[in-house]
């Protein structure tokens, strides 16, 4: 399964990263919005302040034809400047100035007014925006001062549009540079997905790649592969001692069947009892069958037959099956249905996926009382994988002992009074690991349904299961 890049982790990691980077970066921009556009409009207040101050020294020192004497120079230096003049009478009439009238808009409390002037460019009026402050002169004149403060609005617009394209050339490197450390990481870490899915597939020699770069993830990737050979090398003892006791005591086990046999004949010949006998006969093969299980289980598992493979018609073999098992089910008053699409077929070893389905099947005969149905079943999912299902109507297996069934040696408490040894399912699991199959355990109401979920062969060619080595 390949890792999807928006729901990694590390994508989640970088995009919460980017988030938190964009937020304090528009803070940031805020705050230099805020300072600078107060800074401009303080500089423009006292510039106004300083004016008023020196018109106002001005009518201290040198009265009434003082002030307009000084204001006439102003507007007469600058005739269509930035600055606002305007001295009126005690009832607003005007006396001079660059304004035609007293502004309609309300004053604040300290004196300042913000309104609209209209200025002649060519055959239009174009309305700018301006501020102003109100300052009484003795004698009963009122003389206002002020600003053209549209050259500050547009500064202002310019570093909010400036900070906008800062804010989003921010986002847009976040977000390039938040997917390329997403697919750097998540190309490091679906190669360590990727060898982790080859040693769960069995080839325990494989290990985690090293990139030279001694971070966080060359550490991690070399206490895996520390990790991995002493588990290889626990499981390489244990499989080796199970194969020596396995080997080891079978010898003996069949010398002792030998002996058993021979024993029988004897007292067949001699016309003495050999009932004894025949119960140890019957241990000693339960025993043999046992060990051969083991040693069989240990050799799947070791995946020495992978390299075998051949295409198998799966159809062929699950007729096959139910045709050997048949005479069984019929002398247990049992009926055997057998529903299958020809043209699937799967990579494998036949004689390994006939003692499979044969294990299933036995096991359905075994438990299904008189007179139960057993159904075989192989069916497409799609076109590229399919189902290879056996039920019953027997007394089926609890939820609870579902994912048990397949360790060694394990029975349920209604079928230790059966003839077994626990191996049947075990053997069914590693073949099925072993030919990639996935094994599902299903309630048929009544009865118990086991599917064998795997991709079969198209036109006869597909990628074989992973070889599993020890």
């Amino acid at each position: 399964m390949k890792l999807q890049l928006p729901r990694s982790f590390t994508f989640r990691l970088a995009l919460t990263y980017m988030s938190l980077f964009g937020l304090s970066v528009l803070v940031l921009m805020l705050f230099i919005y805020w300072s600078t556009a107060a800074y401009m409009t303080r500089q423009s207040d006292a510039l106004i302040e300083s004016e008023i101050t020196g018109l106002a020294e001005r009518y201290d020192m040198l009265g009434l034809e003082g002030l307009m004497s000084l204001i006439k120079q102003r507007l007469s230096r600058q005739p269509t400047g930035l600055s606002i003049y305007l001295l009126t009478t005690d009832d607003h009439t005007r006396l001079l100035g660059n304004l035609n009238r007293w502004p309609t808009a309300a004053e604040d409390a300290t004196g300042w007014i913000n309104f609209r002037l209209g200025n002649a460019e060519g055959d239009s009026i174009a309305v700018h925006e301006a501020r102003a402050r109100r300052f009484a002169l003795s004698g009963g004149f009122h003389l206002l001062v002020g600003r053209d403060i549209s050259p500050l609005i547009a500064a202002k617009e310019r570093i909010a549009v400036t900070l906008a394209w800062g804010l989003g050339l921010t986002l847009v490197l976040g977000v390039v540079g938040g997917w390329w450390i997403s697919q750097r990481m998540a190309r490091r870490i679906e190669t360590i997905n990727r060898t982790s899915r080859e040693i769960i597939g069995g080839d325990l020699s494989r290990r985690m790649p090293l990139q030279g770069t001694d971070d966080e993830l060359d550490h991690l990737a070399n206490n895996l592969n520390q990790m991995l050979d002493r588990i290889q090398a626990l499981m390489e003892d244990v499989r080796r001692v199970s194969d020596n006791i396995a080997h080891d005591l079978r010898t003996p086990l069949g010398r002792l069947h030998n002996q058993l046999d021979s024993l029988r004949s004897e007292m067949q010949t001699a016309g003495r009892d050999t009932t004894g006998v025949e119960k140890a006969l019957g241990e000693s093969e339960a025993l043999l069958s046992t060990f051969n299980a083991l040693l069989r289980i240990a050799r799947i598992e070791a995946g020495y037959r992978t390299e075998g493979f051949v295409p198998v018609d799966l159809a062929a073999l699950a007729r096959d099956v139910a045709e050997y098992y048949e005479p069984l089910a019929e002398a247990r008053d049992q009926s055997l249905a057998l529903q299958v699409v020809s043209g699937v077929q799967l990579s494998g070893d036949r004689d390994l996926l006939f003692q499979a389905l044969a294990n299933l099947l036995d096991n359905a005969i075994k438990y299904t009382p008189p007179g139960g149905q057993i159904g075989i079943g192989l069916a497409r999912a799609d076109p590229d994988s399919a189902e290879l299902v056996v039920s019953d109507n027997g007394p089926g297996v609890p939820p609870a002992a579902r994912g048990q069934i397949f360790q060694r040696f394990f029975r349920l408490e209604a079928s230790r009074s059966t003839p077994g040894s626990g191996m049947g399912l075990s053997l069914v699991e590693a073949v099925a690991r072993l030919h990639g199959m996935q094994v599902v355990v299903q309630d048929n109401a009544p009865g118990t349904r086991f599917i064998l979920r795997f991709h079969t062969l198209v036109d006869g060619t597909t990628a074989r299961p992973p070889a599993q080595r020890p």
